[in-house]
């Protein structure tokens, strides 16, 4: 309708398109800088610490987080689990029962758990040290396909690789070193993966 030579319905959808269109720009350059906050893909290669609640992890549960581009897989072990890792059967299994390479763990898990103060956490890149393939984990001690006197611990099904529950590797196998066990340490129940937090 016209009134005094003033279309004002045409008025108002100039009105409203103008509106829309100016809110369209405004998501338009908000994304953008939203995302800038966000790390670079540079930032996420470096490796920034990532941190894991550890209070609801069950025993025998291992939950996976990624830093670096790699999985780290994170197991809590029962208290069985961790009486055997120094039984001298296990280690007749193994190829470096006492993970004497030194590049494949921090100084502060250099023990029969491979853990900070010898804990029943587990944490290690889930990444096999033959050709990269990811270990799965077979918690429980019972025979398998792959082993028929299996202590539990991780198998590769890539090549047949075997890991004990500390991430140590089985002799006679194509992987020539332990599961790297990547920088850490813990804030009260929080696993911080990425830094370790001054421990020696």
């Amino acid at each position: 309708m016209t009134q005094g030579g003033v279309n004002k319905g045409r008025r108002r959808f100039l009105g409203a398109a103008t509106a829309a269109v100016g809110a369209v720009g405004v998501v338009g350059v908000a994304v953008p800088f939203v995302k800038s906050w966000n790390p670079s893909e540079k930032a996420k290669a470096v490796g920034g610490p990532v941190s894991v609640d550890l209070s609801k992890i069950d025993v025998g549960a291992m939950i996976t987080e990624e830093w670096r581009g790699k999985p780290i897989y994170i197991l809590k072990r029962s208290p069985e689990v961790m009486k055997e890792l120094d039984s001298k059967a296990l280690k007749d299994r193994l190829l470096d029962p006492e993970s004497d390479n030194a590049a494949q763990q921090p100084a502060y898990a250099k023990n029969d758990a491979r853990a900070i103060n010898d804990s029943d956490i587990l944490v290690v890149e889930g990444v096999c040290t033959h050709l990269g393939c990811a270990p799965k984990l077979f918690y429980e001690v019972q025979p398998e396909s792959f082993d028929p006197k299996w202590p539990g611990g991780f198998f590769c099904p890539c090549h047949g690789s075997k890991y004990d529950l500390s991430g140590r590797v089985f002799s006679g196998v194509p992987a020539p070193a332990n599961l790297v066990v990547p920088p850490h340490h813990y804030d009260g129940s929080t696993l911080i993966v990425g830094e370790d937090g001054g421990a020696a």
